[in-house]
């Protein structure tokens, strides 16, 4: 009697061995997977009007609109930097009563309005954008973000200026 049951035993012993045993040969796979990445835009208003003010005003300003920056590089401590400069508004033929220069076009950005992602978003120290300025940084970036304000522009009106719609370009860029 005790043979069989020995037998019995010994079967289920090999068995469980051959259920939890390493199989002969194993493989490994190495997966691997992209993240691609966009760019880095800039969108603003394609026209704003400043109203209008009465002859002999000093200057005239008014808030430009939304400007976004969009940044899809998925960066790691990232960074950029949106500038913004002016040209010359002017009426009529452009004469000089009929043109404000660039040098008395001022811009302040104030506080973003929105902003995503992870980083710092820093609005840049406004002035005369005859010459690119800084309008808007972001720092510390990491993956995807975006930063949007609505800055101010203020024209100041030289004394000999003659009535009319004026019309210059503001321009941001960013890199």
């Amino acid at each position: 009697m005790r043979k069989p049951l020995l037998a019995i035993a010994a079967a289920v012993g090999l068995s469980l061995v051959a259920a939890t045993a390493l199989p002969a040969l194993a493989v490994d796979t190495t997966v691997t997977f992209s993240i691609t990445s966009a760019g880095l835009t800039v969108n603003a208003p394609g026209s704003a009007s400043l109203g209008s003010v009465a002859s002999g005003a000093a200057s005239i300003s008014g808030q430009l609109g939304s400007v976004t920056v969009t940044d899809e590089r998925a960066t790691l401590n990232g960074s950029w930097t949106a500038t913004v400069t002016g040209t010359d508004f002017t009426t009529g033929a452009a004469t000089g009563p009929e043109t404000i220069p660039d040098i008395n076009l001022s811009y302040s950005p104030g506080s973003a309005t929105a902003t995503t992602g992870e980083g710092t978003f820093t609005p840049g120290p406004g002035g005369i954008i005859n010459v690119p300025r800084t309008a808007f940084t972001g720092t510390d970036l990491v993956g995807n973000n975006t930063a949007t304000w609505n800055p101010t522009l203020t024209v100041t009106i030289p004394a000999a200026t003659v009535a009319g719609t004026y019309t210059g370009t503001v321009t941001h860029s960013v890199a």
